[in-house]
Parts: structure tokens; sequence; C-alpha cells
């Protein structure tokens, strides 16, 4: 573990001894969301970002590590592993540096070396790469190689070269400079395959491109590859005779003075065209790959996570509509809890038309239930239902609004088991409506219950590595549900199965028992439930809340571990959980000024970093972190792209962070671009992330809007 500590405590900037304590953690089986609120003072407060590096590292090096296990034993079985190259295998530091050193060695398929091998041809061969100056011919040296295999010297010399050029392109040197030179100094070029159908032109600006590789974005290496598997481009790599002949010449050179010069001149130009630079060609394009569906995944983790983090319109029963044409849009209206109070279908749109009969149903649910915001999905039909709500809105005036909202996935949970077994009594088309207006109310609690590829706030997330995709996505789901911490006795299990320690299965048994007990009182009640252990129990019971119980503590963020430190500072300061909060947090400020933090851990017997949670929950018990970014842009009125003028300033709301920017609801049919060079240097904006924009251009027979950041920063 050593040699792991001291690599990854030097690539991620961090000392030993954090690393360390948080792989010795890991290794006990600690979640990432645990270590990093419950056990700062053993990692040296590492953040829960630091801690996914370290096991990220960890496990790839582990990867890495089983890697070479698996290739010394198949160098060793065929009786080839030499002390030396045993002790390459175990420096090489990388996986591909790893294959690199392997590649002599691979049972590969029948080749024209291995047949030339068969044939007797390997001292030929070993003769042509010696180079060893003398008089006799190369013709001549060949004819002692012939056989019934092998009837003319021709054919011993092209197999010898055969044999030649397959050594050049697997010597390990030779392979990785080359590699590095491509990757510095190569091209790619990109052309439109003649007889390709591009009717949308999709990848025009691929059709003569070039760029060269250590320029090319994440996001064109993607969508080349796309283009490339839908048959409408043909890729290219580059890479200059100097760059690979140099690469070749520091492990081969020929000698003027050897009879078999001009043969290793042969091989060379063989092995270059038919298996080296080929070969340079698929590990460089995979390596592009590799860093563009890393980036990929990172701004879709990024994106997810903004999302998830949306501050939750507590307190609305809202109308929820999952707009339609043909099969009307469909409705439902859910209380402040998430109860479906009732649902159906209005026809306002083609080809039906009932507009006025859809308002006036429109109008008795408002009027019925106390509705106070409709939550419009964004697909088919939006905006023509964001102009109906308005409608609407300007009919019955008081305190009606509408937003909008990104209603990706809610198709995929209609028809889930998940969708079933909450919404059984309603249709499918329904349950999507239901979830458009849940989504509002808390949007963590209900995507959570959507597989997060499905969400669709990434670019290319069909593309790139799924299994790295889920892995990533799953992570930072469990983050956010974890950072928020969920109520135990009104959580579903897909919102439970994300909680640390818990998982699919036991997410199940805590509300069957549940359902069959009632609420759970207080935390230690939680150890009742089927397979709920010791271990468990430690990794969940501080995320879970437990409002009204007959434990104050429980509704806080502290661990019960915790909970002696946390009564001994609230006798410090003469107060108990059930005074009020403004008389709690009194006694606490007059306890922080007569005692540093580290006077009073020291007092409490605890460690700084947990001392200062403790306070803090004291102060605000289970605090929601959402309920500190601002909230979403609620509406009354719709605009259309004729509203728009040069120069308008808006407010808008970022639906989707890419490469080359971002796209911005503006409270029209097309979200605008916020290009990248729109943007200060070093700005970072988030999805759900409200902004104020400038409209800097307006195409609108394309239906396009440029916009720029508001502000005098260009």
């Amino acid at each position: 573990m050593t040699d792991y500590v001291k690599t990854i405590a030097a690539y991620l900037g961090l000392r030993p001894n954090q690393v360390a304590a948080a792989i010795v953690l890991f290794d006990e089986g600690n979640t990432i969301p645990f270590v990093a609120r419950y056990r700062k003072e053993r990692t040296g407060v590492l953040d829960e970002e630091q801690l996914r590096q370290i096991n990220a590292s960890l496990e790839k090096m582990r990867s890495v590590d089983e890697r070479r296990k698996s290739i010394l034993a198949a160098i060793e079985e065929q009786g080839k592993l030499s002390d030396e190259l045993r002790a390459k295998i175990l420096a090489a530091e990388n996986l591909t540096a790893l294959e690199d050193l392997y590649q002599p060695y691979k049972l590969k398929r029948k080749t024209k070396a291995s047949i030339a091998r068969e044939r007797g041809l390997q001292g030929l061969a070993d003769l042509i790469l010696k180079q060893e100056i003398s008089r006799t011919t190369a013709e001549a040296i060949a004819r002692s190689y012939l056989s019934e295999p092998v009837p003319t010297v021709e054919e011993a010399l092209q197999g010898g070269r055969d044999i030649v050029a397959e050594t050049i392109s697997d010597t390990t040197e030779v392979r990785r400079l080359t590699r590095e030179k491509a990757m510095q100094w190569g091209a790619l070029r990109t052309e439109k395959l003649p007889e390709a159908l591009d009717e949308k032109q999709v990848y025009q600006v691929y059709y003569e491109f070039e760029g060269r590789i250590d320029r090319i974005r994440p996001h064109q290496v993607l969508a080349i590859n796309r283009g490339e598997v839908e048959k409408v481009l043909r890729i290219h790599l580059d890479i200059s005779e100097r760059d690979w002949r140099a690469a070749v010449g520091t492990s081969f050179r020929a000698d003027r003075r050897s009879p078999f010069f001009e043969h290793l001149q042969m091989a060379i130009d063989d092995s270059a065209e038919r298996l080296l630079l080929p070969a340079i060609e698929r590990d460089v394009r995979r390596l592009l790959t590799d860093q563009a569906e890393l980036h990929a995944i990172e701004v879709f983790a990024s994106n997810l996570r903004a999302l998830l983090s949306l501050p939750p319109m507590a307190g609305y029963t809202i109308l929820g509509l999952d707009p339609g044409f043909r099969t009307g849009s469909k409705a439902a209206i859910v209380d402040p809890t998430g109860k479906v109070l009732d649902t159906g279908t209005i026809y306002p749109h083609e080809p039906q038309k009932k507009r006025e009969e859809a308002l006036e149903t429109l109008k008795k649910w408002v009027e019925k239930f106390q509705v106070k915001l409709i939550s419009i999905g964004n697909g088919t039909a939006s905006r023509e239902t964001e102009e109906l709500a308005a409608e609407l809105i300007r009919r019955l005036g008081g305190q009606l609004q509408y937003i909008i909202t990104n209603e990706a996935g809610a198709s995929v949970y209609s028809a889930s088991p998940l969708a079933r077994a909450e919404l059984p009594e309603l249709d499918v088309s329904i349950r999507g409506a239901v979830s458009i207006a849940r989504r509002v109310q808390d949007p963590l609690a209900e995507l959570v219950k959507i597989d997060p590829k499905s969400i669709g706030v990434g670019l290319y997330q069909h593309d790139v590595n799924q299994v790295e995709l889920s892995k990533t996505l799953d992570g930072v789901v469990e983050s956010v549900v974890n950072r928020v911490g969920v109520d135990v006795n009104t959580a579903s299990p897909a919102l439970l199965t994300h909680i640390s320690g818990i998982g699919p299965k036991l997410a199940e048994r805590i509300v069957a028992y549940r359902d069959e007990n009632g609420a759970f009182y207080n935390r230690i009640q939680l150890r009742k439930v089927a397979g709920l252990g010791p271990k468990a129990f430690e990794q969940a019971a501080g995320f879970l809340r437990i409002q009204s119980g007959d434990e104050p503590l429980d509704a806080s963020a502290i661990h019960p571990e915790s909970y002696p430190v946390a009564r001994k500072t609230l006798a410090l300061s003469g107060i108990t959980m059930k005074v009020s909060t403004v008389e709690r947090n009194r006694a606490l400020d007059e306890l922080k000024n007569r005692l540093t933090i580290e006077k009073l851990a020291q007092q409490l017997d605890c460690g700084v970093p947990t001392l200062t949670d403790i306070l803090e929950q004291l102060i605000r018990p289970g605090r929601d972190p959402r309920q500190d970014l601002p909230a979403p842009i609620l509406r009354s009125d719709v605009r259309s792209m004729e509203d728009l003028s040069m120069g308008m300033n808006l407010k808008g709301t970022v639906r989707n962070v890419v490469d080359f920017g971002a796209f911005v609801d503006i409270g029209i049919k097309q979200d605008g671009l916020l290009h990248r060079s729109q943007l200060p240097p070093g700005t970072r904006l988030d999805v759900g992330e409200v902004i104020e924009v400038v409209i800097i251009k307006i195409e609108a027979d394309r239906g396009r809007i440029a916009l720029r950041l508001a502000g005098d920063w260009a």
C-alpha cells in the first residue's frame, strides 16, 4: 500500500497520511459520504471530491496491478520472463506501458511473421536485424534457409523481412516514442464518405476537417466518432514520416556496409505501413476517445449534481401538465406532500383544438384545489401549453404562476415497476404528469426514481463508456442524497437506496418495516430492520432524519456516536433541544464567546472539525443545503421571438451546460445559446442556475438566439 499512498498523494497534491487514512477507511467498508462527513479527523478534513479522486486512483492502480500479475504469469508460462523484463514490467506505471511490454509475447493469430517462423526463418530475420558487416551477399546467406516450404531465395528474404517488420512494430520503445510524437504533432483529418447521407447536415463541419491531435476538443472527438459509426465520415490520422522514422531509428539502424542494409530498410517501411502506424492510430484514437468520454462524463455529472440540488418548492399544491397534441395534455394535481388529488386529460391543441373547454377544466381544478403553481413539461407542445397557462392566469388573476420543468425521463419513470407500485391506479400516460408536478416540489426525491442517464443533461451520453457513466452518475446521486439527508418516515425506497450503507434490498425492508409497524420514533429503532446490522447502521444513521421523534437529535445530521458530545455541549450552554431556536442560538453563541472552539473541543474530548459540525447542527438541525440556493423562475406570461430585441436584458434558467457554452431558457420556445466566448474567463455555470443575460443576436428563420452574460466584464 505504501507505493499507492506515495503515488496518489503526489498526483493529487495531498499529504501521504491523509491518503493512507482514506485507503484504510475504504478497505474497512466505509462509504465516501460517511468518511467525508464523520471521519474528518482521521483524513485531515478531506472533502468528498478528494475522497472520490483517491478512491478512483486506488481502483485504477489496483486494476493495473492485477493486469501486471496476469502478464507476468503469461510470459513466465512461455519461459521467456527474464530478470530484466520482470523489472521493466514491475516498473510500468500504466496499462499502456504494460501492454507495450507484453506486445511481443501476446499469443497472436496467424501472421506473416508467425508463418515465417514456422518455416525456420527466425535466424535469417536475426541477421537482418544485426546488420553485421560482410562481403557475402544477402542472397547467398539466404540460400542456407531454403527448404520445402521455402523453395526460393526471395521467399526466404521476404519471410525474414516479415519477422523483422513485426519485431519493429512490437518493440516497446518504438511504440512509445511513435505514440508520443503522434499525440504531440499528429493531425486528425475527416472527410465525408461520397455515398453517405446526412440529410440534416449534422456533420457538415467535419466534411473537410483537420486538427492537430493535441488541440482537438472532447466534443469534437465524440462527434467525429459518431459520424464514423453512422457511416458519414472517414477518419485519417497523419503522423509525419520524420517522426515515425526517428522513433524506429532509436532501436533499429540500417548499416550500408551490411548485405542486409536494403532488407532492413524495406522491413522498416513495411512495418510502418502495415503494422506500426495502424496500431498507433488505434492507440491514439482510443486515448482521444477515453479522454473525451471522461470529460463528457464529468460534464454530465456536474450538470446532474446541479439539477438534483435544485431547491424544493415546498408548500405548493401543483398542477402538473405533460403536454401533447394528438393524445392531449395529461394533467395531475398533487398536494404539498405529493399526494395525487385528481387527474385528467385536456385537448387544447391540434387536432381537437378544444381550447375553451381546456381552459374551463383548468379553471375548475385551480379553484377547487387552490392551485398556486402550474408545472409544464418542456417536451412536445410545451410552448403551446405555456401560452394556454398564460391565458388562464390572465383570466383568473391572483397568485397563480407557472414554471417550465425538464421532463426528461418522465416517460421512463411512468413505465417503470416503481411507478406501477407507487401509482397502481393511474394510467402510464398520467404518471408522467404526476412526476412533472412532483419534480418541482422536490427535484431530488423525484429524480432519484429515474436512471440518471435518462435525465438528459449531458452531451453524447449514449456514446460514452456506459459502465463508467453509470458508476459516476450513481456516485453523484449518492453524494447529493447524503448531503441533503432524508426523512426515514416519508422517503421512498428509491431515495433510501442511495443512503450510505443501505442499497436497494435494505431500502425495501426499511419501508416494509415502516408500513407494518408505523413510523420510526428514533434512529435506534432502525436496528430492528432485518439485515440492518451494526456496520450498515453506522454508515446510514447520520443521513437518516426522524422528525418529531422521541430523540430531538435524530432530526439533525449529528451521528448517534456523537450524541454524548452534543448533549455535553447543550449542558455547558444550560439548555436542551426543546428550547426555542432563538434561545438555543443565543445560548450556543454565549458558549462560543466564553471558550474558543479549540478549548471546547479539548474539554469535550472531540475533534475540532466534528465539533464544528455539531454546533452547526445544534443551531440549525437538519438544515437542507438546497434552501440556500436561489428559487427557480416562476412566470405568469409568455414571450415569443417577436417580443425580443437586440440588447434586451432577461433573466433565464440554465438548462444544459456543454463544452461550448450553455443553453438558457429565457421564456420563449427556443433556448438561447450562451457561448463560452461570451462568458467572463473562469466563469462556471450550473444547471438550474438563474442568470441575467443580454441578447446579442436573433436568427428568427433558424430559431437561434445568441446571448452573453450581463454585466460590464466584456
